[in-house]
């Protein structure tokens, strides 16, 4: 009997899908629930798995195409799986690599490169392999070998340079690669949500330091016990979405949004963490995260953080959100203005903390320095809110107590 491998129903917000690569080829055998094909959105990689057991009888869709929703994608005939040849049990095939949960980018990696995914060991929860894993495991791999080549390379070209004579240096200076690549269709999404910001809203940014002492001393007085009870690290974003909580409910302007000629005010706060992938820069939403306790945000973020790596962050985990948090620190960031994440009205910046000399009571003393940026919609937030808001927040993190205390 054969089976329609159909495009499956794409999310509301999402019109079509590009389809990434096949994992299976016509004539191969594929089980019951194996990924066929990797769709990418502008916001996830879904994947179309095998409605029955049986050979893949023909493939309708190449790489590289677009698809919609109900697209016919290839034809599958359901048969009895047939017995291991002896040969079987002595190579690695596809059906192996498919037989260990992976994500669709680290599946691909494996097949690519030929490895044994047995071999590699997983940092994930329960051991899931991640794609950093992967890129590590191919490092070391490559390690001894390229040392090998580069050492036998280096002689060959000390004996053709004593041979030849030198030559001008503009022979190098003439080599100028190039390379065309389309875009991803979430660098592009990105793109155009980033353009849209920009035409679409009269963006302004505020700033202002925040003294970090207090937090740093509190998570060095508890992070052991708070990381032995909770099985979670205390980092510093959860300061952060509280303070931003408390902020958000003292100006509400700043929870809202813009819809056409209407302010629609949230009740509720779905706070947004920027996060980088290697397919680009993507926004998981906290919901309601006033009702999450320190330990509770830290889970959501780390759980998010593993998704991210993994390629597994549903569309739901990206849809929504009032107000958005960005921490351009962790890559060295000391100041800059982040751009808003339509039809949100406003963002957080934040950035790394640096010792820097500062005057209290009169006296220069050296203290660990935040810099943070509040980029605002000017038609929606007034400086004065803007300016208050972001004082809320030093207010919350330089005397952590009101965060405890809801003071």
């Amino acid at each position: 009997m054969s089976f329609e491998i159909l495009v499956p129903e794409l999310p509301e917000s999402v019109s079509d899908a590009t389809l990434v690569s096949w994992h299976k080829q016509p004539g191969d055998w594929v089980d019951k629930d194996d990924n066929l094909v990797d769709l990418e959105t502008d916001k996830v990689v879904l994947e179309v798995p095998a409605p029955v057991s049986g050979i893949l009888s023909k493939i309708l869709k190449t790489n590289g195409s677009t698809v919609i929703g109900g697209d016919l994608l290839a034809l599958l005939e359901e048969k009895e799986k047939p017995e291991k040849a002896p040969a079987e049990s002595m190579q690695i095939s596809e059906t192996h690599v498919d037989d260990i949960p992976l994500s669709p980018a680290v599946r691909r990696l494996i097949q690519e490169n030929q490895l044994d995914p047995s071999a590699i060991l997983g940092s994930g929860k329960h051991g899931r392999i991640l794609k950093s894993d992967v890129l590590e495991y191919l490092e070391k791999q490559a390690g001894s070998t390229e040392k090998t080549k580069g050492e036998e390379k280096a002689k060959e070209t000390t004996k053709t340079e004593q041979k030849k004579s030198p030559q001008p240096s503009t022979a190098v200076s003439s080599l100028r690669p190039e390379q065309r690549v389309p875009m991803t269709r979430l660098r592009a999404k990105i793109a155009e949500r980033l353009l849209q910001a920009q035409q679409n809203a009269a963006m302004l940014t505020t700033f202002n330091e925040v003294n970090m002492q207090a937090v740093i001393d509190l998570r060095h007085q508890y992070k052991a016990r708070f990381e032995q009870k909770h099985e979670v690290k205390l980092g510093f974003m959860s300061f952060f979405v509280k303070a931003s909580i408390e902020a958000l409910r003292r100006f509400p302007a700043i929870n809202a949004s813009i819809d056409d000629n209407d302010i629609i005010y949230h009740g509720y706060y779905d706070i947004g963490i920027a996060v980088t992938t290697p397919r680009g820069l993507i926004v998981p939403v906290l919901r309601d995260a006033d009702q999450l306790d320190f330990a509770g945000i830290e889970k959501c973020i780390a759980e998010y953080g593993n998704k991210a790596r993994e390629g597994s962050l549903s569309v739901d985990d990206l849809t929504g959100g009032t107000f958005t948090i960005t921490n351009g620190g962790i890559f060295g960031s000391m100041l800059s203005t982040p751009i808003l994440n339509p039809p949100q009205c406003a963002i957080l910046g934040m950035h790394a903390i640096k010792e820097r000399p500062v005057v209290e009571d009169g006296e220069i003393v050296i203290r660990p320095i935040m810099y943070l940026a509040l980029s605002y919609d000017h038609r929606l937030v007034d400086g004065k809110e803007a300016v208050q808001f972001l004082g809320t927040i030093k207010e919350c993190l330089e005397a952590p107590a009101h965060l405890l205390l809801n003071i």
